[in-house]
């Protein structure tokens, strides 16, 4: 169809060819295989001049605004691709919204032509059913097609608060955490056995239970803060009520294990500009939070670091 074009603008066929850096024969091949499909003839071909007949203007007509709009969608495309555009439909755990709310912020600051639809949930969601472009998540996708980029690594802390001790006795053996009210999350990884690394660096664990599970984890810790019983909690998410003795942790000389917070999307090749723009930013911002997320550095009696702090990277 291009070539097609090509003749009828330039007059003729050797004009056509060395616009389009091709041969003579070539252009004419294209042009015969457009009559043969179509099963009408589109040029009047005498040896001086090349001339439309009734249906090739038509044709001609048609194809100049079709040929317009392919070279309209190209550039937009390309567009796209090099400066972040459109909506951005992110997911990610309702509990790290902290974290994303300054990408979010950095993203739609550095490009105003870009827009973010965040949803959050405790539940990972299917991103290419729910046309969802990225998300920011804690545990681990089961979606082994997804693409996984590990944006920070974290773990759990045993902990409990100030009030359940004094009621109840502190473990001081791993077994003995299995006769305590243990305040569960329902999506934990390893369900009701809570994994650790012990003194001797051999994994260790323990099986729990207790009268409260939940996918929520702010319920979880509002819950353990009331006395209720050990709560295996998020470092981030429990870093001012350590700091602050609101909360206490037990058995220090165990760790549990490690897990990575990453960012999840469909497709490796291609990724549009929107996506490896936040996803770079997400990088930026996630290495500048490690305070929170790193465990062994949350000092009780010390101020928890800010959401400010961490944006000025002094984590």
């Amino acid at each position: 169809m291009t070539t097609f074009v090509r003749v009828v603008d330039c007059g003729g066929f050797s004009a056509a060819a060395r616009r389009l850096n091709m041969s003579v024969t070539m252009v004419s091949n294209h042009v015969q295989a457009l009559e043969d499909r179509l099963g009408v003839r589109l040029l009047n071909r005498t040896t001086r001049r090349v001339g439309l007949t009734e249906i090739g203007k038509a044709y001609y007509e048609r194809c100049t605004f079709v040929l317009g709009e392919l070279e309209e969608a190209d550039r937009e495309a390309s567009a796209l691709q090099s400066s972040p555009r459109g909506t951005l439909r992110l997911y990610g755990n309702a509990h790290i919204v902290r974290f994303l709310a300054p990408v979010i912020s950095e993203f739609l600051t550095l490009y105003p032509a870009a827009s973010v639809d965040l949803g959050t949930g405790t539940r990972m969601v299917d991103l290419i059913e729910e046309g969802y472009d990225l998300a920011i998540w804690t545990v681990p996708s089961a979606d082994s097609s997804l693409i996984v980029r590990n944006l920070a690594s974290w773990r759990h802390l045993l902990c409990c608060s100030p009030d359940y001790l004094e009621h109840h006795p502190r473990p001081t053996r791993l077994e003995e955490v299995a006769q305590h009210n243990c305040l569960r999350y329902a999506l934990y990884p390893f369900g009701d056995e809570w994994r650790f690394i012990g003194p001797d660096g051999k994994p260790a664990n323990v099986r729990v239970s207790g009268n409260f599970i939940t996918g929520n984890g702010e319920a979880l810790r509002l819950v353990a803060l009331s006395g209720q019983g050990l709560f295996m909690a998020p470092s981030f998410l429990v870093a001012e009520d350590l700091a602050s003795g609101r909360l206490v942790r037990v058995l220090e000389d165990h760790r549990p294990v490690e897990f990575a917070m990453n960012a999840i999307y469909p497709h490796r090749h291609h990724v549009s500009g929107k996506i490896r723009a936040f996803l770079d930013l997400t990088v930026q911002q996630f290495a500048k939070y490690r305070t929170w997320l790193d465990a062994e550095r949350i000092v009780p009696g010390e101020a928890a670091p800010s959401e400010d702090e961490g944006t000025a990277g002094k984590a």
